[in-house]
């Protein structure tokens, strides 16, 4: 595992326009502003008691102000919480209505790796955007797979567009070496941070396309010409549970413990946050860590 050592708070700068500019995007994205260490900015009794996970961050998602965190710079796997990015980087290059043809290698890579999956059906033509959904709500690694090929195009030339977008968001402490999260070449060598990921958050969650998607519970698609039905959970343990939950994905590895990254909104305030490595059980990852978080924010007087 890679580790900063460098634990320290940050006022996340409002990185609020994912526009059709990318300079414009990377410009706000990049910007941040020091402040004092939450451990001794806030007394005791003002921080959340009980969360587990090894890693962790919360911010005020409307203005980015890092509300409480833990290793906010230790560099960590986050599992499928990748595929945020991979969302993304379709999101920005467009023609989501075009038709994929899913292919036997995308099933298989799935198959193999023992991934989650959309279930998709090689030789299937389905668009874009129901695809993003297929990877977003079941984490479908064949979904990842299939985007990859299509928009890279090819994996490689995709990968090398997430890292991209990750310097030009100003990510500097994250890396892709894959399109889905999952522990290839290496357990380590896709990471990021707490403050990453909550920063590549808050940009997602400007795409009126992302949003969208990431709230939805279950999306069906009736079968159809040149296509099987599916129908899609999202593995998200926070929506219609926690009041207001609104987004966005989990993530989960051997290495990478159970991980998510989460929004939510209620009574015109609005929260973003990050566990990295929370204990549980099995492959499921639960909310016990983040609804922590989101009660404690909450909790806090409205400014």
């Amino acid at each position: 595992m890679r580790v900063t050592g460098l634990v320290g708070t940050v006022i996340l700068a409002a990185c609020v326009a994912l526009t059709a500019s990318p300079a414009a995007a990377s410009a706000t994205a990049a910007a941040t502003i020091a402040a004092s260490r939450p451990d001794t900015a806030r007394s005791a009794t003002a921080r959340p008691s009980g969360v587990q996970a090894k890693a962790a961050a919360i911010a005020d998602a409307s203005t980015g102000r890092l509300l409480w965190s833990r290793d906010l710079d230790a560099e960590r796997p986050m599992g499928s919480i990748t595929k945020v990015m991979t969302a993304l980087v379709v999101i920005r290059a467009g023609d989501l209505n075009r038709k994929i043809t899913i292919s036997s290698a995308a099933v298989a890579y799935a198959l193999e790796h023992d991934a989650s999956s959309a279930d998709l059906r090689p030789g299937d033509r389905l668009t874009a955007r129901q695809l993003l959904v297929g990877l977003m709500l079941p984490s479908g690694c064949d979904a990842a797979y299939a985007l990859a090929v299509a928009y890279g195009p090819g994996i490689g030339a995709f990968i090398a567009k997430m890292n991209a977008t990750a310097k030009l968001l100003g990510l500097t402490r994250t890396h892709f070496s894959n399109f889905d999260g999952l522990p290839w070449p290496t357990e380590y060598s896709t990471y990021s941070t707490a403050a990453d990921l909550i920063r590549l958050g808050r940009v997602a969650m400007t795409s009126a396309v992302f949003r969208s998607i990431v709230d939805l519970r279950r999306y069906r698609i009736p079968a159809g010409h040149g296509h099987h039905a599916y129908t899609w959970h999202n593995t998200n343990p926070l929506l219609g549970v926690y009041p207001g939950a609104v987004g966005i994905k989990t993530g989960f590895t051997l290495a990478a413990g159970h991980c998510l990254l989460f929004e939510a909104r209620r009574d015109g305030r609005s929260f973003i946050g990050v566990v990295l490595d929370s204990p549980s059980l099995g492959t499921t990852v639960n909310g016990a860590d983040a609804t922590v978080l989101l009660n404690w924010a909450f909790s806090l007087p409205a400014h």
